[in-house]
């Protein structure tokens, strides 16, 4: 095979992968999965009443400026609800224009690192805050943030002191696998009865976590964050995009 044979070879195959990849980015569902999102509208999802077009459809991807008008639930959740299932959905915070001065230093086993008086750890960090809600539960929630424990720990749980120390520790992130602010990472979340597993970026980051009391069934949700006071944000947020959210129930 002469060189121009072999070039031509490398940019065909070039092209399939090109290819492969563009048809894994237009909201379609892979083999074996259901598209929660169609790339277009919101058929299949509950927008908020009363939102005021805050939660909106922009070039293929569900988009939030975090500034529902809605005056009840401002989370935007799926019509179907759901039992046992793997999610897989692809998400990016856009920007960060809050300060959070209340960022802890989590450690491995759930608690807040402490100082040498024993005052709780507080970091200022820019923050944006969002997350995907578990069978219809604002506790089993995972989260989406700029926190240095790494997106996929599930805060409710984790705060929830009345739990047992081995369910703390495993709703905590083993490691922090976030891509920077402004790019796509990708969930794989995977919810068997009371168990939880989520992958972010090929890594796992909670592998089986115990979470008791999580509803049977219920719908999949995105979450709403942050307000805003004369123009500036008093808390982290929902400053965030999602595409590509597929579903498999097992």
């Amino acid at each position: 095979m002469n060189r121009q044979m072999r070039w031509a070879g490398v940019l065909s195959l070039a092209g399939i992968v090109t290819l492969g990849w563009a048809a894994a980015q237009d909201n379609a569902a892979p083999a074996g999965f259901k598209s929660l999102f169609n790339g277009k509208d919101f058929s299949g999802w509950k927008v908020p009443e009363g939102d005021g077009g805050h939660w909106k459809v922009i070039d293929g991807v569900i988009d939030y400026d975090a500034q529902s008008q809605a005056k009840a639930n401002k989370n935007l959740w799926t019509q179907a609800e759901f039992g046992d299932f793997t999610l897989r959905v692809d998400w990016r915070i856009k920007e960060t224009p809050y300060t959070n001065p209340n960022v802890f230093y989590i450690l491995p086993d759930g608690n807040h690192g402490r100082d040498i008086t024993g005052k709780e750890l507080r970091l200022a960090l820019p923050d944006s805050d969002s997350g995907i809600l578990l069978r219809g539960a604002g506790k089993s929630q995972v989260n989406i943030w700029c926190w240095p424990i790494g997106s996929g720990e599930m805060y409710g749980y984790r705060m929830d002191r009345k739990q047992p120390p081995e369910v703390r520790a495993g709703v905590t992130p083993r490691t922090q696998a976030d891509n920077p602010v402004g790019q796509w990472n990708r969930f794989e979340i995977t919810v068997r009865g009371e168990y939880v597993t989520v992958v972010l970026n090929g890594k796992t980051v909670i592998e089986k976590a115990h979470v008791p009391g999580m509803p049977a069934r219920g719908p999949i949700g995105l979450q709403h964050h942050g307000s805003l006071r004369d123009g500036k944000w008093t808390s982290p947020p929902s400053l965030v995009q999602f595409r590509n959210l597929v579903v498999q129930s097992l």
